[in-house]
């Protein structure tokens, strides 16, 4: 049996990008849970249920984004698949860092939100 260079690509490439994946999003979400009580007033049933829905995301969107750009092709030897590795998975390991970087200013933005709305709220009740 014969397995192409762009097969040995792909069964390299699909298990360290959604590891890649599985490992940013436990520590990501694992550490938002206090940015979710923060912003939920120490609700935990809505700010867990919250943080769950953002990680289903966040695994959608970035699984997504590495299936779309998965295509290898034209490979002529094993330097040409380690390169073309490197390429495919360094790209996506910016890409997944600016995407974490953006959930993160996101729970930053809600955090801020639901702190002034708390100081509205303490001032209307003065």
């Amino acid at each position: 049996m014969n397995i192409s260079l762009e097969l040995i690509a792909y069964i390299i490439y699909l298990p360290i990008a959604i590891g890649l994946t599985t490992f940013v999003s436990q520590h990501l979400f694992k550490n938002s849970k206090i940015f979710m009580l923060d912003i939920f007033n120490q609700k935990t049933e809505i700010a867990m249920a919250t943080n769950k829905l953002f990680k289903i995301g966040f695994y959608l969107l970035n699984i997504g984004f590495a299936l779309r750009i998965i295509e290898i092709y034209d490979l002529i030897g094993y330097k040409d698949m380690v390169e073309v590795l490197s390429s495919k998975i360094g790209g996506f390991s910016i890409y997944l860092g600016i995407v974490m970087i953006a959930f993160i200013l996101l729970f930053l933005k809600g955090r801020k939100a639901s702190k002034q709305n708390n100081m509205r709220i303490q001032r209307e009740n003065l």
